[in-house]
């Protein structure tokens, strides 16, 4: 991908500036190394050379920059993660100094003990103002930071062109022109999914609870309460769950789908619609809706309004045990410098944390456009507790759109079993 002028400018401005060493005093280790090896854990992603050749270059510069300093990087699957991160944690001779993580497993690798508080450094580092603030939250438990937000990424809404051209529609404005928009497309042609859906797609479904006024929980400083039984939550998930019928989305078909099943769905053109995200934009131009397909911001309740979204994504961060302190805050933060991050972009497609490394992005490839429009509308995140990767693991919200979505319990019911399931973690959370 041969960079644009607004992106390569900001890379060439990005290029002499450097990140200074930091130090700090209140390191768990009693060791603050400015030699010896550095080991970095990253996520493997699907094709993950341009994502090599990005770091790489961060790493041979960091390397030239200290001197007696060496970096060693090991790619791991994300899907054994936890184990990994889990043995790290209780070994810290086996542990890396710096690791990648999930933006939702922040609070409760604080609670483990895993993560450097980097507070000062951050607040410190000149880059860092510039920083979505969603990001910057999802690196932030009670107060104190413990990583700097290495990309962001979140959810729109995916359409046919040809499908819409050929009806004669007119692209959604209201969430309730967004049902009556899928069924109209499943009518004419029932062989589509008007708008695809998953009872098992929790980050495509609570869009439709925050549209509508509800939150997933109450409260801050660890301390939280379940709100996903209010009403303007109930609402939100009646919302969602009537499009799991066989005037759009059938329920023996849908109710068991997660993201990447819809996703793949609309790719191989069996669907009108679909919530994807900016991350879903390779998938879809590998499939048979190649040059067939635009993506819009998803609509909120209000014509005019776009619903919030999840921001998801990634972070960098130290971990407790380092015996290099100051080098491994300094790697962390070129890691995730506006120049790596628009490097990440070019290479992998990942929604910068930067505003204005995002704005040149959104200038350098147009598919970005509706995924910016949507992080400036104001994006939605999981409670900062550490019982929210219980909650996750238990499946508690998917389970109760699909006791909905089967008719088992009414939105009432399925949700204030939810809430009391996430009530009790919240509780032995502390």
């Amino acid at each position: 991908m041969k960079l644009s002028p607004p992106l390569a400018v900001l890379l060439a401005a990005l290029v002499v500036t450097a990140c200074a060493p930091q130090t700090s005093d209140n390191s768990s280790s009693d060791k603050d190394e400015k030699t010896g090896t550095l080991r970095v854990w990253l996520f493997q992603e699907v094709g993950n050379k341009p994502k090599e050749k990005v770091v790489d270059s961060v790493v041979n510069a960091f390397e030239k920059e200290h001197e007696g300093a060496k970096v060693e990087v090991e790619y791991i699957p994300i899907e054994t993660r936890a184990q990994r991160v889990k043995a790290a944690f209780n070994d810290p001779k086996s542990a890396p100094d710096v690791m990648e993580y999930g933006n939702t497993d922040t609070a409760g690798y604080v609670e483990d003990g895993g993560l450097l508080d980097v507070t000062k450094e951050f607040g410190d580092w000149s880059e860092a103002k510039d920083t979505d603030p969603t990001a910057k939250q999802s690196v932030t438990v009670d107060g104190k930071i413990y990583g700097a937000p290495f990309y962001v990424g979140v959810r729109a809404l995916y359409y046919r062109t040809d499908v819409f051209e050929r009806l004669g529609l007119e692209v959604p404005k209201t969430m309730t022109e967004l049902a009556t928009t899928a069924r109209k497309i499943r009518a004419a042609e029932p062989e589509l999914y008007g708008l695809v859906v998953g009872g098992a797609y929790t980050y495509g479904a609570m869009p439709f609870v925050w549209a509508n006024g509800g939150e997933l929980a109450s409260g801050k400083g660890g301390s939280y309460a379940s709100a996903i039984d209010s009403a303007e939550a109930q609402k939100g998930i009646k919302e969602y769950t009537s499009l799991f019928s066989d005037d759009n989305c059938p329920a023996a078909k849908c109710a068991g789908m997660g993201g990447n099943d819809t996703v793949t769905a609309f790719a191989a053109g069996k669907a009108g619609m679909a919530i994807g995200g900016d991350f879903s934009h390779a998938a879809a131009e590998a499939g048979k809706v190649k040059g067939k397909y635009a993506v819009v911001p998803l609509p909120g309740v209000k014509a005019g309004s776009i619903a919030p979204a999840f921001a998801g994504g990634n972070n960098i961060g130290v971990l407790k045990s380092t015996s290099h302190r100051t080098l491994a805050v300094d790697l962390m933060e070129q890691l995730t410098s506006k120049k790596t991050q628009a490097s990440m972009f070019e290479a992998m497609g990942f929604l910068p944390t930067f505003g204005d490394v995002r704005d040149a992005a959104a200038k350098e490839e147009p598919f970005v456009k509706p995924f910016v429009e949507t992080l400036g509308s104001g994006t939605k995140f999981v409670p900062a507790s550490p019982a929210w990767s219980e909650i996750d693991a238990a499946t508690v919200l998917p389970t109760m759109f699909q006791e909905v979505i089967s008719g088992k319990k009414d939105v009432a019911g399925a949700s204030g079993d939810a809430a009391e399931k996430m009530d009790a973690a919240f509780g032995s959370a502390g």
